[in-house]
């Protein structure tokens, strides 16, 4: 084996030798909506048994992997790896001038960062039309590139600095798992394949398989980063309190007054908002503004 063909072997090898065995992620977002969309039990990296193994070092895997002394593996199948909880504060350079960085895409935020129908949305959607060109946001190698049953044709970049970039719902992938990229280079196609309603790109920003929001680092509207620097605490993967509800649905023996007392709105307000009376019957299951 010669070329990119051997660095591939190597790293299936390194994959399945130096994998630690962390728990599965937490519930899934965006599109995915089960608690195995980051891991798939089963997809495990096997390693070439016809690769000798004293052939990588450390210094190899410190000189070809992107934040290797970081992340002590390359899994080129698992999408995130749930890690130990983070402690510390690392400061990440994300750029050194305005070339070596680029949005993903250009379109409107159609969908943020946060709380969503009572589910964590780990990442940004953004509008495109099917067959815009997605590019990565910074340089790095491709970690995965693969169809996955929620995200679709994903791509995930690891950056040297440690962050791994996440572009999934693409109609069509043009990069391999190990293909070296720049910022602005052409991952793929947008689209809506996997779990999607619609064409968009769903974008994430990781650190140790930790989110982050993509809005702390990058103005979504203007599509540049707010710094070129970016401090990494556990408080950056807090996510955002939900928004409060705007809607009351009517449970049974609910009366105006008991929603009153649940909701904090009064009883004229509630008939004001809604246009119905105090006397009005509810019907269970009925859906009541409260905002």
């Amino acid at each position: 084996m010669t070329g990119k063909a051997t660095f591939t072997a190597w790293v299936f090898m390194l994959g399945a030798l130096l994998q630690p065995a962390y728990g599965q992620e937490e519930t899934a977002t965006g599109g995915p909506e089960d608690a195995e969309t980051y891991v798939e039990p089963g997809n495990a990296v096997i390693a070439d048994e016809a690769v000798p193994m004293d052939v990588w070092s450390p210094a190899d895997s410190a000189w070809h992997i992107p934040a290797y002394d970081t992340y002590g593996d390359w899994n080129t199948d698992q999408i995130f790896e749930r890690r130990p909880d983070f402690k510390d504060t690392v400061l990440l350079q994300l750029a050194w001038a305005e070339c070596d960085h680029a949005m993903p895409t250009c379109g409107k935020v159609t969908s943020p960062f946060g709380p969503r129908h009572g589910r964590h949305h780990y990442g940004t959607d953004l509008k495109l039309q099917t067959g815009d060109t997605v590019v990565s946001a910074f340089a790095g190698k491709v970690r995965i590139s693969r169809y996955h049953r929620d995200f679709g044709h994903v791509v995930v970049v690891r950056h040297a600095n440690g962050l791994e970039t996440l572009y999934g719902h693409l109609s069509k992938r043009l990069v391999e798992a190990g293909d070296d990229v720049e910022a602005g280079d052409v991952l793929g196609l947008g689209g809506s394949t996997g779990r999607s309603t619609g064409s968009h790109l769903h974008f994430e920003t990781r650190y140790l398989g930790q989110p982050i929001d993509p809005a702390k680092l990058f103005d979504l509207q203007e599509g540049t980063l707010h710094a070129h620097q970016f401090t990494v605490t556990p408080q950056a993967f807090r996510m955002p309190p939900a928004p409060p509800a705007s809607k009351y649905r009517v449970r049974r023996g609910d009366t105006l007054f008991a929603i009153s007392r649940r909701t904090g709105v009064s009883v004229s307000r509630l008939c004001k908002i809604n246009r119905i009376s105090k006397n009005s019957t509810l019907r269970i299951g009925q859906q009541l503004r409260i905002r």
